[in-house]
């Protein structure tokens, strides 16, 4: 079986945090240092302030921004057709399509298209009328006259192009010739010696000497200080007559106006409508600055790949990149409750009770029998510590704090430093908008109908935990209404006094607050909940069980 190169994203929730966004690089470079180099971490929301602080002190990248993983026009498999020249003549641009087996041709000026030329553009150039002064009209180069009658330039410069005069066939008398021919035309001739110096004296620009007839020194010599230029070629009179017009460039006949192209990142499901309107067997692809990428055709369509991610720290469609639906999931590492995704085939599927993924992750490191560099060391630890709030909340696990613990060795990091430096990057919001700050670790879940927002901010400074109370607060029920949220809860945790005060919106908010935690809502705008400080293991689990009941 050919193997498959298709790149994989390996891709965290919506409003990603350190773990979502550590977890994707992590396992991105263990499929590379297993052999599987087009696995690449992506991300499909903001690098929070957190996260950000850790991939510059590991000096990682954030990965890349995938928003949305419909298929598009870059997932089919494209024609790399090389583009043309407007200068291309009809006949090499007719032969390049015969060996290419298309029937459209692109043409670029500095990559950017500029036209389209088909077989029937061309078939229909070869049934149309020409006038003796076409050639000329179209300022046709010499290059392609020579090419196109296989003749030979024996006076004069190729590189100069015809803009004036007609076409002619020298097949009188000298005495007729006289009569017809004017400057700057081109003539069409055979072996008479006669007749060559009579187009020379009437101020041609060009003998066309056929049937490979010599050229004598002194026609030669003449032609050369008069300025016109010889050709000869092995065709008779009556070929180069027709063969002369497939010289034509082609942007005398291409199609420049109205193009009907389509962009790499266009979705297939926006591009479908557009082409079944259209007869065209074959549509140009071109990047966002207009370059010229390839050609598709309509079974290329048919034939569209879908994109491939695996999900990591979430199995909740709410939470998943746009698109998931229409994605060929191959793998899920996680460590939440089992959510709402669903797959059309068996997938790798790894969820264990753990504090973070990437936990999980440096399992599969140890695994695989792949050494964990400090940079990657550094990454997981953090985003262990982020996920565990220090190894303190109650979704910690012997295996986190033991994972914790060999990471620190390896990055050569003091975690409780660490911790420090991350916490307080994190909460650094000065410049955040409050819709920013409610939504920079924010998730939604489904518990039957009803559907629910919980965002999260931890921080060691009280002080600060009150001024993004006041912050937020007003913009909870913008949230709701945004989001299309039945109820938003946003946890305000304090890391070194291990509780959260929840504010919230929404008819039934307080009461199931109230009711699964047994407390009482200060001023109908907030609770205190000493000891939580998980969303996943404490939070969510309480709301589900009390809206349930």
């Amino acid at each position: 079986m050919a193997k498959d190169d298709r790149i994989v994203y390996i891709i965290g929730h919506k409003n990603p945090d350190t773990d979502s966004i550590a977890s994707a690089i992590a396992y991105a470079n263990l499929k590379k240092e297993t052999g599987h180099p087009n696995y690449i971490a992506a991300r499909c929301g903001n690098v929070s302030s957190e996260t950000q602080y850790v991939l510059d002190r590991f000096g990682v990248k954030a990965p890349k921004f995938v928003g949305d993983v419909r298929t598009q026009v870059r997932d089919m498999d494209m024609r790399k057709i090389p583009s043309v020249s407007a200068e291309m003549s009809l006949k090499e641009a007719w032969k390049m399509m015969k060996d290419n087996k298309v029937v459209t041709l692109c043409i670029t000026e500095d990559k950017l298209l500029k036209g389209l030329i088909t077989t029937g553009d061309i078939m229909e150039s070869y049934m149309g009328e020409y006038n003796a002064s076409t050639i000329s009209e179209a300022h046709t180069s010499y290059v392609n006259i020579v090419d196109t009658v296989d003749g030979t330039l024996i006076v004069g410069d190729i590189g100069d192009v015809q803009t004036e005069g007609k076409v002619l066939i020298g097949a009188g008398t000298p005495d007729v010739m006289e009569e017809f021919i004017k400057p700057h035309d081109i003539v069409i001739l055979g072996d008479r010696y006669e007749s060559q110096l009579c187009a020379i004296e009437m101020q041609a620009d060009c003998l066309i000497i056929c049937a490979g007839a010599k050229v004598t020194q002194t026609i030669q010599k003449l032609a050369d200080e008069k300025g016109c230029k010889i050709i000869t070629t092995p065709h008779d009179t009556f070929t180069v007559a027709r063969l002369i017009y497939q010289s034509l460039p082609v942007r005398h006949f291409m199609k420049s106006e109205d193009l009907l192209t389509f962009k790499h990142d266009d979705f297939i499901e926006d591009v479908h409508p557009i082409m079944a309107t259209t007869r065209h067997r074959y549509f140009p692809i071109v990047d966002s600055a207009g370059n010229y990428k390839g050609m598709v055709s309509r079974r290329n369509f048919l034939a569209a790949g879908k994109k491939r991610i695996i999900l990591v720290d979430h199995n909740e469609q709410s939470q998943a990149v746009n698109g998931m639906e229409d994605a060929e999931i191959l793998e899920i590492i996680d460590h939440h409750r089992l959510g709402t995704v669903a797959t059309s085939k068996p997938v790798y599927f790894r969820n264990m009770p753990l504090g973070s993924t990437c936990t999980i992750i440096y399992l599969m490191y140890l695994e695989a029998g792949i050494d964990i560099s400090p940079q990657m060391a550094g990454l997981m630890l953090s985003a262990i510590i982020s996920d565990t709030l220090l190894f303190r909340s109650p979704t910690c696990t012997d295996m986190d704090k033991k994972a914790g613990t060999v990471l620190a060795t390896i990055a050569n990091v003091d975690p409780e430093e660490l911790a420090k430096s991350m916490f307080t990057a994190g909460s650094d919001l000065g410049s955040k908008t409050p819709d920013e700050i409610i939504h920079q670790d924010f998730k939604k879940f489904s518990v039957g109908k009803t559907n629910i927002g919980i965002g999260q901010i931890s921080s060691m400074d009280n002080n600060e935990l009150s001024h993004i109370k006041d912050a937020t607060l007003p913009e909870l029920e913008n949230t709701a209404k945004k989001d299309g949220l039945d109820m938003v809860f946003f946890m305000m945790t304090n890391i070194l006094k291990e509780s959260s005060e929840v504010i919230f919106y929404g008819q039934k908010a307080e009461v199931i607050l109230e009711a699964g935690f047994n407390v009482t809502s200060r001023n109908h705008h907030s609770v205190t909940l000493p000891g939580v400080v998980s969303r996943k293991k404490q939070m969510l689990p309480t709301i589900i069980n009390t809206l349930n009941q």
